[in-house]
């Protein structure tokens, strides 16, 4: 029998209003049809993290225990003005080695590119985190009309298809990824 999968699904937006409520929904609802991935979901708002990053504060030591618990995340992002958000970079940027030698999958929405710029900047922040981003992905373009205020999404067809590959392709990559870890700690790789 193969070990459950702690998958952390992060939003990636604080803004009043937002749309990624509707996402991380519909998201976390499709996930459990996957049964080999307990999922943690992480909300930036539910920290008090400081405006800078600080080495000894509670807020940040507790959301890296949670990301250090993770074996994959799922970020979920909007773009806004063609990149990702301020919020999402400064979680990010508070941490490093919870990313490491772990698998990033990104569902994204945004105006025409479905917040695909988005994703492809936030690759070259995770390769330099060491992380690994898995190559397909989730995108939503004009998701204020997709979603209604439930997370259901209108015409889910599509968007069911690309999530079973991502899924398929983050679970691979995230027990391969266990199984290098296992055998040697990425943080004992000389540098």
């Amino acid at each position: 029998m193969k070990t459950s999968i702690r998958l952390a699904v992060i939003y990636g937006s604080t803004r009043k209003g937002r749309i990624c409520e509707r996402v991380v929904k519909w998201l976390t609802q499709e996930i459990a049809r996957f049964p080999q991935f307990d999922i943690d979901i992480i909300d930036p708002l539910e920290f008090a993290l400081p405006p800078s990053r600080e080495t000894a504060h509670p807020e940040i030591d507790r959301l890296a225990a949670r990301l250090g618990m993770a074996d994959a995340f799922i970020i979920v992002t909007p773009e806004y003005n063609h990149s990702f958000t301020a919020a999402l970079k400064s979680t990010i940027d508070l941490f490093f080695e919870p990313w490491q030698g772990k698998p990033v999958a990104f569902v994204c929405y945004g105006g025409i590119s479905g917040g695909l710029r988005a994703v492809e900047q936030l690759r070259l922040v995770f390769a330099e985190l060491h992380a690994v981003t898995i190559r397909d992905s989730v995108s939503f373009s004009a998701p204020w009309s997709r979603f209604d205020t439930a997370g259901r999404l209108h015409d889910p067809s599509d968007a069911l298809h690309a999530l079973d590959r991502m899924m398929a392709r983050l679970e691979w990559w995230t027990r391969a990824l266990i199984a290098a870890r296992n055998d040697r700690p990425y943080a004992d790789i000389a540098a």
